[in-house]
Protein backbone atom coordinates (compact mmCIF):
# COMPACT_ATOMS: atom_id res chain seq x y z
CA UNK A 1 0.00 0.00 0.00
CA UNK A 2 1.22 3.53 -1.28
CA UNK A 3 0.14 6.57 0.71
CA UNK A 4 0.58 10.36 -0.23
CA UNK A 5 1.28 12.96 2.14
CA UNK A 6 -0.04 16.22 1.69
CA UNK A 7 0.13 18.91 4.69
CA UNK A 8 -0.95 22.01 2.79
CA UNK A 9 -3.09 22.56 5.83
CA UNK A 10 -1.16 20.86 8.57
CA UNK A 11 0.09 23.35 11.73
CA UNK A 12 3.93 23.26 11.83
CA UNK A 13 5.57 23.27 15.16
CA UNK A 14 9.05 23.29 14.43
CA UNK A 15 11.57 25.82 13.22
CA UNK A 16 13.47 25.39 10.15
CA UNK A 17 15.62 22.52 10.48
CA UNK A 18 18.81 24.39 9.15
CA UNK A 19 20.22 27.25 10.04
CA UNK A 20 19.73 30.04 7.95
CA UNK A 21 22.62 31.05 8.27
CA UNK A 22 23.90 27.93 6.03
CA UNK A 23 22.56 29.31 2.90
CA UNK A 24 24.80 26.72 1.18
CA UNK A 25 21.40 24.02 1.07
CA UNK A 26 22.25 20.28 0.38
CA UNK A 27 20.19 19.90 -3.07
CA UNK A 28 19.71 17.17 -5.34
CA UNK A 29 17.13 17.71 -7.83
CA UNK A 30 16.98 14.69 -9.25
CA UNK A 31 15.13 10.89 -9.77
CA UNK A 32 15.30 7.55 -7.77
CA UNK A 33 13.94 4.63 -7.45
CA UNK A 34 13.27 2.55 -3.58
CA UNK A 35 12.49 -0.80 -3.46
CA UNK A 36 12.28 -3.76 -1.97
CA UNK A 37 12.33 -7.39 -2.41
CA UNK A 38 10.27 -9.88 -0.70
CA UNK A 39 12.20 -13.04 -2.04
CA UNK A 40 15.47 -12.16 -0.81
CA UNK A 41 14.73 -9.36 2.11
CA UNK A 42 16.86 -7.00 0.07
CA UNK A 43 16.08 -2.97 0.30
CA UNK A 44 17.58 -0.70 -1.84
CA UNK A 45 18.04 3.20 -3.79
CA UNK A 46 19.20 3.90 -6.71
CA UNK A 47 19.33 7.56 -7.85
CA UNK A 48 21.08 9.50 -10.25
CA UNK A 49 21.03 13.64 -10.88
CA UNK A 50 23.14 16.33 -13.09
CA UNK A 51 25.59 17.89 -9.85
CA UNK A 52 27.99 15.55 -8.01
CA UNK A 53 28.27 13.16 -5.33
CA UNK A 54 24.12 12.55 -5.06
CA UNK A 55 25.13 8.95 -3.55
CA UNK A 56 26.31 11.30 -0.21
CA UNK A 57 22.76 12.82 0.19
CA UNK A 58 19.66 10.75 -0.90
CA UNK A 59 19.53 7.21 -0.78
CA UNK A 60 19.50 5.45 2.74
CA UNK A 61 18.69 1.67 3.50
CA UNK A 62 18.49 -0.44 6.62
CA UNK A 63 18.83 -4.08 6.65
CA UNK A 64 15.33 -6.14 7.57
CA UNK A 65 14.02 -2.44 8.25
CA UNK A 66 13.15 -0.48 4.60
CA UNK A 67 14.66 2.81 2.00
CA UNK A 68 14.58 5.90 2.32
CA UNK A 69 15.22 8.68 -1.32
CA UNK A 70 15.35 12.28 0.60
CA UNK A 71 15.79 14.83 -2.62
CA UNK A 72 14.74 18.25 -4.25
CA UNK A 73 16.20 20.60 -1.34
CA UNK A 74 17.23 17.51 0.64
CA UNK A 75 17.33 17.04 4.49
CA UNK A 76 19.55 14.06 5.09
CA UNK A 77 18.27 13.69 8.79
CA UNK A 78 15.07 12.24 6.91
CA UNK A 79 17.12 8.98 6.37
CA UNK A 80 17.73 8.33 9.95
CA UNK A 81 14.48 9.29 11.57
CA UNK A 82 12.19 7.67 9.12
CA UNK A 83 14.05 3.97 8.90
CA UNK A 84 13.73 4.92 13.45
CA UNK A 85 10.63 5.23 12.88
CA UNK A 86 10.17 1.89 10.83
CA UNK A 87 12.48 0.26 13.15
CA UNK A 88 9.81 0.84 16.23
CA UNK A 89 6.78 -0.74 14.25
CA UNK A 90 5.82 2.78 12.43
CA UNK A 91 3.60 2.57 9.62
CA UNK A 92 5.55 4.74 6.83
CA UNK A 93 2.61 7.13 5.76
CA UNK A 94 2.31 7.84 9.43
CA UNK A 95 5.85 8.20 9.81
CA UNK A 96 6.67 10.49 6.81
CA UNK A 97 3.67 12.53 7.95
CA UNK A 98 4.95 13.28 11.59
CA UNK A 99 8.34 14.04 9.96
CA UNK A 100 6.92 16.67 7.51
CA UNK A 101 4.97 18.29 10.25
CA UNK A 102 7.90 19.21 11.97
CA UNK A 103 9.40 20.64 8.61
CA UNK A 104 8.61 24.56 8.08
CA UNK A 105 10.31 23.84 4.73
CA UNK A 106 8.39 20.84 3.98
CA UNK A 107 7.17 22.17 0.87
CA UNK A 108 10.87 22.20 -0.60
CA UNK A 109 10.91 18.52 0.21
CA UNK A 110 10.64 14.96 -1.76
CA UNK A 111 10.76 12.39 0.14
CA UNK A 112 9.62 8.70 -0.35
CA UNK A 113 9.94 5.54 1.90
CA UNK A 114 8.85 2.07 1.95
CA UNK A 115 9.20 -0.63 4.22
CA UNK A 116 10.58 -4.33 4.63
CA UNK A 117 6.62 -5.58 3.95
CA UNK A 118 6.04 -3.26 1.05
CA UNK A 119 4.04 -0.59 2.11
CA UNK A 120 5.00 3.10 1.28
CA UNK A 121 4.61 6.67 1.24
CA UNK A 122 5.42 9.85 -0.55
CA UNK A 123 5.60 13.33 -0.69
CA UNK A 124 6.23 15.87 -3.09
CA UNK A 125 6.36 19.18 -2.31
CA UNK A 126 5.24 22.43 -4.08
CA UNK A 127 8.91 24.05 -4.51
CA UNK A 128 10.44 21.46 -6.43
CA UNK A 129 10.32 22.96 -10.38
CA UNK A 130 8.67 20.82 -12.76
CA UNK A 131 8.48 18.09 -13.86
CA UNK A 132 7.91 16.81 -10.43
CA UNK A 133 5.55 13.69 -9.26
CA UNK A 134 5.87 10.63 -7.76
CA UNK A 135 4.54 6.89 -8.62
CA UNK A 136 4.48 3.47 -6.63
CA UNK A 137 3.82 0.33 -7.32
CA UNK A 138 4.63 -3.32 -5.75
CA UNK A 139 7.61 -3.35 -3.91
CA UNK A 140 9.15 0.14 -4.78
CA UNK A 141 8.68 3.91 -5.07
CA UNK A 142 10.17 6.04 -7.79
CA UNK A 143 9.92 10.11 -7.69
CA UNK A 144 11.71 12.82 -9.32
CA UNK A 145 12.08 16.27 -9.76
CA UNK A 146 13.31 19.08 -12.46
CA UNK A 147 12.65 16.01 -14.85
CA UNK A 148 12.28 16.24 -18.98
CA UNK A 149 8.35 14.71 -18.29
CA UNK A 150 6.75 12.35 -16.16
CA UNK A 151 8.08 9.57 -18.82
CA UNK A 152 11.25 9.32 -17.02
CA UNK A 153 9.35 7.85 -13.89
CA UNK A 154 6.89 5.80 -15.86
CA UNK A 155 10.35 4.11 -17.71
CA UNK A 156 11.86 3.41 -13.95
CA UNK A 157 8.26 2.23 -12.67
CA UNK A 158 7.61 -0.30 -16.27
CA UNK A 159 11.39 -1.81 -16.00
CA UNK A 160 11.27 -2.69 -12.67
CA UNK A 161 7.97 -4.14 -12.54
CA UNK A 162 9.09 -6.26 -15.69
CA UNK A 163 11.83 -7.42 -13.53
CA UNK A 164 10.14 -8.83 -10.39
CA UNK A 165 10.62 -12.24 -10.06
CA UNK A 166 13.58 -12.59 -12.33
CA UNK A 167 17.03 -14.02 -11.08
CA UNK A 168 18.48 -10.55 -10.32
CA UNK A 169 19.82 -9.04 -7.27
CA UNK A 170 18.09 -6.12 -6.52
CA UNK A 171 21.01 -3.88 -7.32
CA UNK A 172 20.89 -4.75 -10.83
CA UNK A 173 17.26 -4.46 -11.33
CA UNK A 174 17.58 -1.01 -9.67
CA UNK A 175 20.26 0.45 -11.99
CA UNK A 176 18.19 -1.40 -14.60
CA UNK A 177 15.25 0.70 -13.55
CA UNK A 178 17.21 3.46 -13.19
CA UNK A 179 19.22 3.56 -16.99
CA UNK A 180 15.56 2.81 -18.25
CA UNK A 181 14.51 6.48 -17.25
CA UNK A 182 18.13 8.03 -17.79
CA UNK A 183 18.08 7.58 -21.05
CA UNK A 184 14.91 9.31 -22.34
CA UNK A 185 16.12 12.37 -20.42
CA UNK A 186 15.92 12.20 -16.94
CA UNK A 187 17.21 15.31 -15.37
CA UNK A 188 16.44 18.22 -17.85
CA UNK A 189 19.54 20.28 -16.51
CA UNK A 190 22.01 19.37 -19.24
CA UNK A 191 25.64 20.09 -19.36
CA UNK A 192 25.93 19.90 -15.61
CA UNK A 193 28.27 17.36 -13.73
CA UNK A 194 26.43 13.84 -13.30
CA UNK A 195 26.66 11.03 -10.29
CA UNK A 196 24.74 7.93 -9.51
CA UNK A 197 24.71 5.72 -6.45
CA UNK A 198 22.83 2.24 -5.56
CA UNK A 199 22.97 1.19 -1.83
CA UNK A 200 21.78 -2.41 -1.22
CA UNK A 201 21.77 -4.04 2.31
CA UNK A 202 20.56 -7.42 2.77
CA UNK A 203 19.45 -9.12 6.33
CA UNK A 204 20.52 -12.82 5.39
CA UNK A 205 23.18 -14.50 7.20
CA UNK A 206 26.31 -14.50 5.42
CA UNK A 207 24.93 -12.45 2.69
CA UNK A 208 27.41 -9.33 3.94
CA UNK A 209 31.09 -8.89 5.01
CA UNK A 210 29.36 -5.71 6.98
CA UNK A 211 26.94 -5.60 9.83
CA UNK A 212 24.98 -2.98 8.66
CA UNK A 213 24.06 -6.16 5.72
CA UNK A 214 25.05 -3.46 3.03
CA UNK A 215 26.21 -5.72 -0.21
CA UNK A 216 26.40 -2.75 -2.91
CA UNK A 217 27.17 0.45 -2.04
CA UNK A 218 28.38 2.27 -5.02
CA UNK A 219 29.01 6.23 -5.71
CA UNK A 220 29.75 7.02 -8.59
CA UNK A 221 30.71 11.07 -7.96
CA UNK A 222 31.01 12.64 -11.50
CA UNK A 223 31.26 10.94 -14.27
CA UNK A 224 30.34 11.68 -18.01
CA UNK A 225 28.20 8.80 -18.13
CA UNK A 226 27.30 8.30 -14.34
CA UNK A 227 25.00 5.12 -14.71
CA UNK A 228 26.71 3.41 -17.77
CA UNK A 229 29.35 3.78 -14.83
CA UNK A 230 27.31 2.87 -11.91
CA UNK A 231 26.61 -0.27 -14.42
CA UNK A 232 30.16 -0.67 -15.49
CA UNK A 233 31.49 -0.89 -11.58
CA UNK A 234 28.47 -3.20 -10.60
CA UNK A 235 29.55 -5.96 -13.21
CA UNK A 236 33.04 -5.69 -12.54
CA UNK A 237 32.80 -5.85 -8.52
CA UNK A 238 30.00 -8.70 -8.94
CA UNK A 239 32.61 -10.57 -11.74
CA UNK A 240 29.64 -10.98 -14.38
CA UNK A 241 30.73 -12.71 -17.52
CA UNK A 242 31.46 -10.25 -19.80
CA UNK A 243 32.94 -6.98 -18.11
CA UNK A 244 36.01 -7.94 -18.91
CA UNK A 245 37.39 -10.05 -22.40
CA UNK A 246 38.92 -13.04 -21.68
CA UNK A 247 41.48 -14.53 -23.91
CA UNK A 248 44.57 -17.25 -23.93
CA UNK A 249 47.75 -14.51 -24.61
CA UNK A 250 49.64 -15.48 -27.76
CA UNK A 251 53.10 -13.71 -29.51
CA UNK A 252 56.40 -13.16 -29.24
CA UNK A 253 56.73 -12.17 -26.15
CA UNK A 254 55.50 -15.36 -25.04
CA UNK A 255 58.09 -17.19 -26.33
CA UNK A 256 60.93 -14.38 -25.17
CA UNK A 257 59.59 -15.20 -21.59
CA UNK A 258 59.87 -19.28 -21.92
CA UNK A 259 63.56 -18.76 -23.55
CA UNK A 260 63.98 -16.90 -20.19
CA UNK A 261 62.52 -19.01 -17.50
CA UNK A 262 63.94 -21.89 -19.29
CA UNK A 263 67.69 -20.28 -19.23
CA UNK A 264 67.01 -19.59 -15.20
CA UNK A 265 65.51 -23.26 -15.07
CA UNK A 266 62.17 -22.89 -13.83
CA UNK A 267 60.72 -24.02 -17.63
CA UNK A 268 61.42 -27.34 -19.09
CA UNK A 269 64.87 -28.11 -18.47
CA UNK A 270 66.91 -30.01 -21.21
CA UNK A 271 64.69 -29.83 -23.84
CA UNK A 272 64.85 -27.78 -27.06
CA UNK A 273 62.35 -24.94 -27.57
CA UNK A 274 61.53 -24.73 -30.98
CA UNK A 275 60.85 -20.77 -31.97
CA UNK A 276 57.67 -21.89 -34.40
CA UNK A 277 54.85 -23.90 -33.81
CA UNK A 278 51.70 -24.05 -32.41
CA UNK A 279 52.30 -24.08 -29.14
CA UNK A 280 55.70 -22.02 -29.02
CA UNK A 281 53.91 -18.56 -28.21
CA UNK A 282 51.07 -19.58 -26.15
CA UNK A 283 50.55 -18.77 -22.47
CA UNK A 284 50.22 -22.49 -21.44
CA UNK A 285 49.03 -23.64 -18.20
CA UNK A 286 52.49 -24.80 -17.92
CA UNK A 287 54.47 -21.18 -18.34
CA UNK A 288 52.18 -19.96 -16.02
CA UNK A 289 53.56 -22.49 -13.33
CA UNK A 290 56.70 -21.71 -14.15
CA UNK A 291 55.91 -17.81 -13.79
CA UNK A 292 54.34 -18.27 -10.46
CA UNK A 293 57.11 -20.46 -9.53
CA UNK A 294 60.26 -17.61 -10.72
CA UNK A 295 57.94 -15.43 -8.63
CA UNK A 296 58.64 -17.62 -5.43
CA UNK A 297 62.28 -17.64 -5.72
CA UNK A 298 61.88 -13.72 -6.03
CA UNK A 299 59.54 -13.52 -2.55
CA UNK A 300 57.26 -11.72 -5.29
CA UNK A 301 52.99 -12.41 -4.62
CA UNK A 302 51.06 -15.41 -6.26
CA UNK A 303 48.17 -16.62 -5.95
CA UNK A 304 49.22 -18.85 -2.62
CA UNK A 305 50.86 -15.56 -0.99
CA UNK A 306 49.49 -12.30 -1.24
CA UNK A 307 46.40 -13.21 -3.71
CA UNK A 308 48.60 -11.76 -7.25
CA UNK A 309 46.93 -13.49 -10.74
CA UNK A 310 48.38 -16.92 -11.81
CA UNK A 311 51.10 -15.96 -14.00
CA UNK A 312 51.24 -12.24 -13.59
CA UNK A 313 53.94 -10.89 -15.45
CA UNK A 314 54.22 -6.92 -15.26
CA UNK A 315 57.12 -4.84 -15.37
CA UNK A 316 58.68 -5.87 -12.69
CA UNK A 317 58.68 -9.31 -13.04
CA UNK A 318 60.22 -8.28 -16.64
CA UNK A 319 62.87 -6.52 -14.71
CA UNK A 320 63.36 -9.12 -12.10
CA UNK A 321 63.89 -11.76 -14.53
CA UNK A 322 66.48 -9.97 -16.40
CA UNK A 323 68.29 -8.94 -13.26
CA UNK A 324 68.36 -13.28 -12.64
CA UNK A 325 69.70 -13.68 -16.08
CA UNK A 326 72.72 -10.76 -15.10
CA UNK A 327 73.25 -12.65 -11.80
CA UNK A 328 73.65 -15.96 -13.89
CA UNK A 329 76.01 -14.67 -16.24
CA UNK A 330 73.52 -15.92 -18.97
CA UNK A 331 71.88 -12.54 -20.27
CA UNK A 332 73.75 -12.04 -23.12
CA UNK A 333 73.39 -15.96 -24.27
CA UNK A 334 69.27 -15.33 -24.05
CA UNK A 335 69.67 -11.98 -26.01
CA UNK A 336 71.46 -13.52 -28.21
CA UNK A 337 68.81 -16.19 -28.68
CA UNK A 338 66.40 -14.66 -28.93
CA UNK A 339 67.51 -11.91 -31.53
CA UNK A 340 66.78 -13.26 -34.55
CA UNK A 341 63.13 -14.46 -33.15
CA UNK A 342 62.36 -10.96 -32.40
CA UNK A 343 63.36 -9.18 -35.64
CA UNK A 344 60.75 -7.07 -36.74
CA UNK A 345 59.61 -8.42 -40.21
CA UNK A 346 56.91 -6.24 -41.30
Amino acid sequence: MSVDIALTAMPRTAQAQEPYAWRDSLVFHTFSIAAIDPRTGEVGVAVTTRVPCVGNGVPWVRKGVGAVATQASTRTEYGVELLDALAKGDAPDAALKRALAADSSFQSRQVAVISIDGRSAQHTGTGPNAWAGHRAGRNYVTQGNILVGPEVIDAVARSFEASEGTPYHLADRLITALNAGFVLGGDKRHGLRTSAAVVVADSRVAMSRRSDGQTANINVCEHADPVGELRRIYDAVSQTLGYRTLEQFSGGDVYQLKVMLQALGFYKRGETLPARGPEANLFTAETVAAVDVFRTSEKMGTPAVGGSPAGLVDSETVARLWAALERAGKATVVRQQLLDNTMIRR
